[in-house]
C-alpha cells in the first residue's frame, strides 16, 4: 500500500501492488487499473511497478534521508543536496572523497557511506531478482549478508538452500521461487526439501521425531504430489543421512540427523557422568546438616534433610518442586556444604533473567548456557566441549525443564568426567520451546536419582500465588481473598473476549499502577496463551503500545512492527554476535536516523540493531506463556477466554501464575478459566531419550565422548 503525490493532484493517492523496494523520494511509475474499494475509496491496483530515482532535490532529500543508506540521515541529507545538488548520486558513486569537502565529514564517514551505497546497490539487483520471482524483499538483505555477490547464483541453483540457511525465510517462500525459475512441483528436490520442511515444522511443536506414516501424510499435504515421490525422496534424504530411521514396535520413527544426535549424545552423556566417584568424596550426613543449618541461621524440613543426603551421596541428580517448596533453600544448603569442602562450583540457567534470579538467591555468579559455554560465533560452535571442558567439580543447571535437546546435549558434552551435575526444575511446567522434554524424560527414565518436593512451607502458604499454583496443579480451581481483603492473587471474570480486552487494558494502565504503584511498562507483564487473534500477543502490544508510549519518538516501522524510544522489546532468535537471546527483554533506549540504528538496553547492556535487523524484535508489553520461561515479573496479567481453547491446559496456567513474583491478575471467561484448569491432556512429545536411559546399556559408538 502506497501514498503517493501525483502531477496535477491535490490529494495523495493510494496504490495497491508489489514493488522490489520503495523509498520515500522515489518516483513510481505504475500499470494498471483505477478500482472503487469499499472501505478505502478510489485506488489504483497496479500490475506493474517500477521505481524511477528521484530528479528533484526535494526528492533526492527525502530519498537520502529516509535511513536506507547507512550514515545519511535527513541532516546530513539536507547538507549533501545543498551541497552537490542533482549531482549527489554521481558523486557518492564515483568520486566520494568528495564527500570530505563538508563540514564533519572525514574519511571515516566518507567510506561508510561509500561502503553502504555500493551495497545497496548490489542488494537492489537483489530485490529486483527475488521481486520478478514473486517474492516480497524484506530478507534482502539478510540473503546479501549471507551469500554476498553470489546471491542470485546460490538461489539459482537450489532456491530450497534459502530455507535452510536463512532464518527468517521459510520453506514457502523457497517454493515460490523454486516455482518460478521453473522447477516441477513433483520434482526430486522439492521433494526433498519438503520432507525435511515437513519433520523440521513438527520439531517445533516439540518433537525430536515422527512415525513414518505421520511425516508421509504431512508432506503429501504441504506438496500436494503422490505419496511414492514423498517415499523416494525419504529415501534419498536416508542416503544423504540428513534423516535417520530407527526401528519401534510398531513401525519406524524418523528423526532430522542432528536432532538424532543430540538425543543419543543425552543419554550417553548421562550415563557417562553416573559412572565414577563422586568428586567430594564421603561425607558425614549426621555432621554437615546440623553445620549447614548453624551457618545458614535456617531449619531444614525433614524432607529437605532426606533431599540433602540423596544429592551428596549421588553424582547426578535432579530436584523438582513447584513454587514455595524450598528448592532455593535446599540447593543454598548443597552449595554452602560442597563449598565448605573446597568443591569447585559453577552455576547455569537457559535465560538471562533465570540465571540473574539464580544469582540473586545463591551469591555466586550463574550464567546463561551459552555465555558458560562460551560461544564463539565466528566459528559458529562453542568453545567449551569434550575437548575442553569445564573447569568444575559439580555443574547446577536451573530452570531444566526450558533446556531442550540440543542445548542440553552441548552442555552435558562439556561436564569433565570426573564433576558432578544437578538439575534442577519444575517438570510441572510447560516443556521446553524447542523439540524435547528432557527434565520429565530423565526423571521417567528411572536412571537418574530424583527428588521431588511437594511440601508448602508456612512462610509461602500466606501467598494465594503459590497455594493457587499448587490447586491450579492439581486441577483445583483457584482460592480468592474474601472481597476488599488484600492479596496478592485476583481473578477478574468477563463475558466475552471484548469485556476481557477492555478490562484487560484499563487493569494494566490505570487500576494496578493507582492501586499498587507499579509501573505499567517496567513491572507489569502480560502473558497470554497465544499470538494471533483479537486477545493474542500481537493486538494486545499494538493497543498496550498506543496507551502507554504513543508519544515516543522518532517513530520506525519495519516488518510491520512500529517501533519508538520507550518501547518494550523482545527477541525472537538467538543472536550470537550481540549476546542476545531468544526471550530477552529490554526496552528501545534511542532510534538513530542518520545511522539507521535502533538501541536496546537489556539490563544495563546496550545492544544496537541495523533497521534490517529489527525483524529479531517484537513488542513486548504482552508476550506468549512460552515465551516467559524463565522469567520472574512484579506483576502479571493473564487473559483467558475461550478464543484460546485450543490451548487452555493445566500447564500453560500453571506456568504463567507461576511468573508472578507480587501480584498476579487473572482476567477470564469463567468457562475458559475451568477448562485450563481441568484440561490435563497436553500431547506427549515424541522423543526416546527416556526409553534410552533407561536400557541396560548404549552401543559403544554412542557411549563416547
Amino acid at each position: 500500500m502506497l501514498r503517493v503525490k501525483v502531477k496535477g493532484q491535490r490529494d495523495l493517492m493510494t496504490v495497491v501492488g508489489n514493488a522490489a523496494s520503495v523509498t520515500p523520494g522515489e518516483f513510481i511509475e505504475a500499470f494498471g487499473h483505477w478500482f472503487n474499494d469499499r472501505t478505502h475509496g478510489l485506488q489504483f491496483k497496479a500490475d506493474f511497478l517500477k521505481v524511477v530515482p528521484p530528479s528533484t532535490l526535494e526528492g533526492i532529500e527525502k530519498y537520502l534521508g529516509s535511513g536506507m543508506v547507512k550514515g545519511i540521515g535527513p541532516h546530513f541529507a539536507k547538507k549533501l543536496v545543498r551541497a552537490f545538488g542533482q549531482a549527489v548520486f554521481d558523486v557518492i558513486e564515483t568520486s566520494p572523497e568528495r564527500l570530505e569537502e563538508l563540514d564533519g565529514i572525514g574519511p571515516k564517514r566518507r567510506a561508510r557511506v561509500a561502503e553502504a551505497w555500493a551495497e545497496q546497490k548490489v542488494i537492489r539487483e537483489i530485490m529486483v531478482f527475488l521481486q520478478s520471482h514473486g517474492v516480497g524483499t524484506s530478507r534482502a538483505v539478510r540473503i546479501y549478508k549471507t551469500y554476498g555477490e553470489e546471491a542470485i547464483v546460490k538461489v539459482t541453483e537450489n532456491p530450497y538452500r534459502l530455507a535452510l540457511d536463512i532464518w527468517g525465510i521459510g520453506f514457502k517462500t523457497a517454493d515460490q521461487i523454486a516455482q518460478h525459475l521453473g522447477i516441477p512441483p513433483d520434482s526430486l528436490i522439492r521433494a526433498q526439501a519438503g520432507v525435511r520442511h515437513a519433520l523440521q515444522v513438527w520439531s517445533e511443536q516439540g518433537h525430536c521425531a515422527a512415525a513414518r506414516d505421520k511425516l508421509v501424510a504431512m508432506a503429501v499435504d504441504l506438496l500436494s504430489i503422490p505419496e511414492s515421490i514423498i517415499e523416494t525422496a525419504i529415501a534419498a534424504e536416508l542416503e544423504a543421512e540428513n534423516l535417520v530411521a530407527e526401528s519401534i514396535e510398531d513401525g519406524e520413527l524418523l528423526y532430522l540427523t542432528p536432532m538424532h544426535r543430540a538425543e543419543l549424545g543425552c543419554a550417553a552423556q548421562i550415563q557417562r557422568l553416573l559412572d565414577g566417584v563422586l568428586p567430594w568424596g564421603e561425607i558425614d550426613i549426621d555432621k554437615a546438616l546440623p553445620w549447614v543449618e548453624e551457618k545458614s541461621s535456617l531449619t531444614l524440613s525433614e524432607s529437605q534433610r532426606q533431599a540433602v543426603a540423596t544429592v551428596l551421596r549421588r553424582k547426578v541428580a535432579i530436584i523438582t518442586g513447584g513454587p514455595g517448596v524450598g528448592k532455593t533453600t535446599l540447593v543454598n544448603s548443597l552449595l554452602l556444604i560442597l563449598r565448605g569442602k573446597r568443591v569447585r562450583v559453577q552455576l547455569c540457567a537457559p535465560t538471562g533473567r533465570a540465571a540473574k534470579r539464580m544469582t540473586e538467591t545463591t551469591g555466586i555468579e550463574a550464567k546463561t548456557v551459552h555465555r558458560l559455554l562460551e560461544f564463539d560465533p565466528s566459528a559458529f560452535r562453542f568453545k567449551r566441549d569434550a575437548d575442553n571442558p569445564l573447569d568444575t567439580d559439580l555443574l547446577v543447571i536451573d530452570e531444566a525443564s526450558m533446556t531442550d535437546t540440543v542445548l542440553m546435549n552441548q552442555l552435558l558434552k562439556a561436564v569433565p568426567d570426573e564433576a558432578g551435575l544437578l538439575i534442577v526444575g519444575d517438570v510441572d511446567q510447560l516443556p521446553s520451546v524447542g523439540p524435547g522434554a528432557v527434565l520429565a524424560d530423565l526423571i521417567d527414565s528411572g536412571a537418574v536419582p530424583t527428588v521431588r518436593l511437594t511440601e508448602i512451607f508456612r512462610q509461602a502458604q500466606s501467598s494465594r500465588i503459590i497455594v493457587n499454583a499448587h490447586r491450579i496443579n492439581q486441577g483445583q480451581m483457584p482460592l480468592l481473598a474474601p472481597r476488599g481483603e488484600a492479596s496478592d492473587f485476583y481473578l477478574i471474570e468477563a463475558d466475552t473476549p471484548e469485556d476481557i480486552a477492555a478490562k484487560l487494558y484499563f487493569t494494566v494502565t490505570e487500576r494496578i499502577p493507582r492501586k499498587f504503584g507499579f509501573d505499567p511498562i517496567d513491572d507489569i507483564q502480560v502473558l497470554a496463551p497465544m499470538n494471533r487473534g483479537g486477545l493474542g500477543v500481537r493486538s494486545i502490544n499494538v493497543e498496550l503500545q498506543q496507551r502507554l508510549n504513543a508519544h515516543g519518538e522518532p517513530k520506525v516501522q519495519k516488518f510491520g512492527t512500529t517501533f519508538a524510544p520507550g518501547d518494550k522489546v523482545i527477541q525472537r532468535v538467538n543472536n550470537y554476535d550481540k549476546e542476545v537471546f531468544n526471550g530477552d527483554i529490554g526496552r528501545i533506549t534511542a532510534i538513530d536516523l542518520e545511522q539507521s540504528t535502533v538501541h536496546v538496553d537489556y539490563d544495563g547492556r546496550e545492544v544496537s540493531y541495523e533497521l534490517g535487523e529489527l525483524d529479531e524484535l517484537s513488542l513486548a508489553y504482552a508476550v506468549s506463556i512460552h515465551k516467559s520461561q524463565g522469567s520472574e515479573y512484579p506483576v502479571v496479567v493473564i487473559p483467558l477466554s475461550m478464543q484460546h481453547y485450543m490451548l487452555l491446559e493445566r500447564n500453560l496456567l500453571y506456568t504463567a501464575v507461576t511468573r508472578g513474583k507480587k501480584l498476579v491478575v487473572v482476567i477470564a471467561e469463567p468457562k475458559a478459566l475451568a477448562m485450563a484448569v481441568k484440561n490435563r491432556k497436553s500431547r506427549r512429545r515424541i522423543t526416546r531419550l527416556s526409553e534410552r536411559l533407561a536400557a541396560p546399556k548404549l552401543p559403544q559408538e554412542v557411549g563416547k565422548r
